[in-house]
């Protein structure tokens, strides 16, 4: 079987770099390459990596997330593909429908996908999200308020959410 190839860029942002990985003109995975291991998702994916020499749809992503931190963007017209579980799937939708500038808690997510008592799953699918900022797992907080659990960092977590006056 043939192993899905990835065409993957770096994009240095205000908070770090990310690592942007592309797949037939298509969004596959956005990670902050301080905590990422492209071996652990090459496995995850099944894929192989190339490293990007020129490609019109990462400078479509790379311009994006630009006008992102410059505050000029509050949501993102990007083609991606998600692999996951049908369960990680109905999560990382719902993290989609969570307004820009807004956030809700991670019991309020459960409900949104029909699962009520699965929050700790729910939160497990977060820190899963294969596209950090575009599909805004950020946006979801403790039920107390308190910033918890997320993949980047909660200090990136902060940043993002008061870039987007959340907080």
């Amino acid at each position: 079987m043939q192993r899905l190839k990835v065409f993957y860029r770096e994009i240095e942002t205000s908070i770090g770099v990310l690592l942007v990985g592309i797949a037939e003109n298509s969004l596959l995975f956005l990670h902050f390459k301080d905590n990422t291991d492209l071996k652990k998702i090459e496995k995850r994916f099944e894929c192989v990596f190339k490293k990007e020499e020129n490609n019109p749809f990462g400078d479509k992503v790379e311009n994006q997330l630009k006008e992102y931190f410059q505050g000029k963007r509050r949501e993102f017209d990007l083609n991606y593909t998600l692999l996951g579980t049908e369960f990680q799937k109905k999560c990382w939708k719902a993290l989609s429908e969570i307004p820009y500038g807004e956030t809700i808690s991670y019991s309020k997510q459960a409900e949104m996908i029909g699962k009520p008592l699965a929050v700790r799953a729910v939160a497990n699918a977060n820190r899963l999200n294969p596209i950090t900022i575009v599909i805004p797992c950020h946006r979801v907080i403790g039920k107390n308020g308190k910033l918890t659990g997320y993949a980047g960092g909660i200090d990136k977590k902060e940043f993002l959410l008061k870039l987007e006056n959340a907080i």
